[in-house]
C-alpha cells in the first residue's frame, strides 16, 4: 500500500506496531511504534508531521538516521517518489485504522506569539532554542561554546582546536590590535569576545537576549580575570547606541533578524562602526526559492528563522554604506562540525535526555543528522564576509587586509 502512494518501492525497511514489516529490513529501518503517528501523517502529510511523530517517540529509526534521510531525500529529489494524493491518503488511513482527531503537538514545539520580529518575540525566539539550558550546550560544544561553524585545518583536527582556528581568522580579518574596541552582535556564550580579549589585548562588547548566555558569560569573564577587558549586556542590537567601534563581529546572528527586518540590522552595523572599520559576518545561506529554515528547524529549533543567498546578504550590506572586500566560503566545515556535534550528542546520550528529557534530545539528533546532510548536498551554505565602512576621503585602510586574506 505505502509502495502505490509513493509511485516507487521502499528506500529503507518499515515496521509496524504489530509486527508487520516491509521493504528491505539489512539496512535503515522506521519503526511505527503506534497508530498515531500514522494519524500525525495523514494530519501533516509532509515534514512536519514526520518530525511531530519522531519528536514524541511514535515514529523512531534503527540504523543510521543520516543514511536513512539521505536515501529518502534522494528518491524524492529524483522525482522517484511523488507526493501522495488526499485521495490515497485518505484510503490507507482508513485501511489501516488511524482515522481520528489530530494529536496534539509534541510540548518541545515553539508556540510564539506577537507579530514576526518584534523585540518580544525576537527574545521568545532566541529564549526557544539558546536558553534550552547553559548544561546541555556544555555537553554537546567545545569547551569555548562556540555555537558556529568551525574551521579545520586537516582532517583529524579536534572541535576544540577548529573553533579556535575559527575565532583566530575572525580576528585576523578583522586586523585587532591591543586597546582597539571590537562589538559583537549576537555573542552568544561569549567564544568571540573572550577570544579576542585573550589573545588579541582588545576591549569587546557582547550583545545578547539570551538572559542564559549572559550569566554564562558573565562567569567566564570573572574565572578567567577579564573584569573591565570584555562586557556582555542583555540588550537588542536595534538598542546599542554607543560610539562607533573599531571592529564589529557578527557570527550566525543574521538568520534570526528576519527579512523585513535586514536593513535596519545592516544599517545598524554601519552606524555602529568607525571610518575604515572593518566587518566580519558569519552567516548561514540557501537559495532563493528556499528560504526559510524548513518546517522542522523552524517549529522545533530556530522559529522565525530566515536566510537567503549570500549575493542578498552583500546586497543588503552594500546598500547601508559598506563596501564588500572578500567573502569566504565554509560549507564543507559546517558538515564537519555539525557531525563532531552529532557524535558528542550519542555519546553523552544519557546525560543529555537527564538533563533536557527524551524528546529535547530526539530534536537535537534529527535536527544535527539533517543538518550535515543540508550542508553535504549543498542545500545551504555558510560564508564569512568582510566589509569596512570607507572614509569620508575615499581612503579605506585596506592594503594589510589584502596581505592578510592572501596569508590565510
Amino acid at each position: 500500500m505505502a509502495e502505490r502512494v509513493l509511485g516507487a518501492p521502499l528506500p529503507i525497511g518499515f515496521r509496524a506496531w504489530d509486527g508487520s514489516v516491509a521493504g528491505p529490513q539489512d539496512g535503515t529501518v522506521l519503526v511505527i511504534r503506534s497508530r498515531d503517528a500514522l494519524r500525525r501523517l495523514v494530519w501533516s502529510p509532509n515534514e512536519l508531521g514526520l518530525a511531530r511523530a519522531y519528536v514524541s517517540g511514535e515514529l523512531d529509526v534503527e540504523g543510521d538516521l543520516a543514511t536513512g534521510l539521505s536515501q529518502i531525500w534522494g528518491l524524492v529529489r529524483r522525482g522517484v517518489t511523488r507526493r501522495p494524493r488526499l485521495s490515497e491518503v485518505a484510503k490507507l488511513a482508513w485501511r489501516l485504522k488511524v482515522l481520528g482527531p489530530n494529536p496534539d503537538a509534541p510540548k518541545e514545539e515553539a508556540r510564539l506569539k506577537g507579530a514576526l520580529h518584534t523585540k518580544s518575540r525576537d527574545r521568545d525566539a532566541i529564549s526557544h532554542h539558546y536558553d534550552l539550558s547553559n548544561d546541555f550546550y556544555r555537553l554537546v560544544l567545545d569547551p569555548s561554546m562556540a555555537y558556529s561553524c568551525a574551521y579545520f585545518t586537516s582532517d583529524d583536527e579536534p572541535l576544540a582546536q577548529a573553533q579556535h582556528n575559527k575565532l583566530d581568522l575572525v580576528c585576523r580579518k578583522l586586523g585587532l590590535e591591543p586597546g582597539m574596541r571590537l562589538l559583537d552582535v549576537g555573542c552568544g556564550w561569549g567564544s568571540m569576545i573572550i577570544h579576542a580579549a585573550k589573545h588579541y589585548g582588545v576591549r569587546a562588547t557582547g550583545v545578547t537576549i539570551s538572559a542564559q548566555q549572559r550569566a554564562h558569560i558573565l562567569g567566564r569573564i570573572e574565572a578567567e580575570g577579564l573584569t573591565g577587558r570584555v562586557e556582555v549586556r542583555l540588550q537588542d542590537y536595534r538598542e546599542v547606541r554607543d560610539e562607533p567601534f573599531d571592529a564589529i563581529s557578527t557570527i550566525e546572528m543574521g538568520e534570526h533578524v528576519g527579512e523585513s527586518n535586514y536593513p535596519e540590522y545592516a544599517s545598524t552595523l554601519h552606524r555602529l562602526l568607525k571610518p575604515e572599520g572593518r566587518l566580519l559576518l558569519q552567516q548561514m545561506s540557501r537559495g532563493r526559492n528556499a528560504p526559510g529554515g524548513g518546517a522542522f528547524i523552524e517549529s522545533y529549533v530556530a522559529p522565525d528563522m530566515h536566510m537567503r543567498p549570500v549575493s542578498a546578504t552583500t546586497g543588503f550590506l552594500e546598500d547601508a554604506g559598506l563596501e564588500i572586500r572578500d567573502v569566504h566560503a565554509l560549507r564543507e566545515h559546517y558538515v564537519w562540525t555539525v557531525r563532531a556535534w552529532g557524535q558528542t550528542l550519542e555519546e553523552r546520550w544519557d546525560e543529555v535526555v537527564a538533563l533536557v528529557g527524551e524528546g529535547q534530545a530526539r530534536v537535537w539528533r534529527l535536527y544535527l543528522a539533517g543538518g550535515a546532510l543540508t550542508f553535504e548536498e549543498g542545500r545551504m551554505g555558510v560564508d564569512q564576509i568582510l566589509a569596512v565602512r570607507r572614509s569620508e576621503s575615499g581612503r579605506s585602510g585596506m592594503p594589510r587586509v589584502r596581505r592578510e586574506l592572501v596569508a590565510r
